[in-house]
């Protein structure tokens, strides 16, 4: 695991977590994953990141194992990146941080940024990391 010498100077399972998930760029490329958004050149104009910065972003998080990098053509040569069991193991993490920031983050007269439905039920998810409905 590349982010094991980080981590391993503490026994603290935040800030081993930190050391592995890493920087604000970094959660915003998984955010875009969980929404279906696959490809370098979706994730680059989302993430708002340079591509040298979303090419190491992107491969230090398949070195870590939350993602898998595939093949979709081969000329030329063009991947797609989905989420590994360890990295869609983080949905309640990005629905915590995305309550959290509507909650505390917002002025009073802004609307929810982005609203989920609950495929299950077909109703509003509201903001929490359990249906409202």
């Amino acid at each position: 695991m590349a982010a094991l010498s980080e981590k391993s100077d503490t026994l603290c399972p935040v800030a081993r977590s930190q050391a592995v998930i890493g920087d604000r760029r970094a959660v915003l490329i998984v955010r875009e994953l969980f929404m279906g958004n696959r490809r370098f050149d979706g994730l680059l104009t989302q993430s708002q990141a340079t591509p040298q910065m979303l090419s190491s972003r992107l491969k230090r998080r398949e070195a870590d194992g939350m993602i898998e990098r595939k093949r979709y053509m081969t000329k030329p040569p063009r991947y797609e990146y989905e989420l590994t069991e360890m990295g869609r193991a983080l949905y309640p993490v990005i629905l915590a941080l995305r309550e959290w920031g509507e909650t505390w983050h917002k002025s009073p007269d802004e609307d929810v940024a982005v609203r989920y439905t609950h495929l299950t039920c077909g109703h509003n998810a509201g903001i929490g990391t359990v249906c409202q409905a």
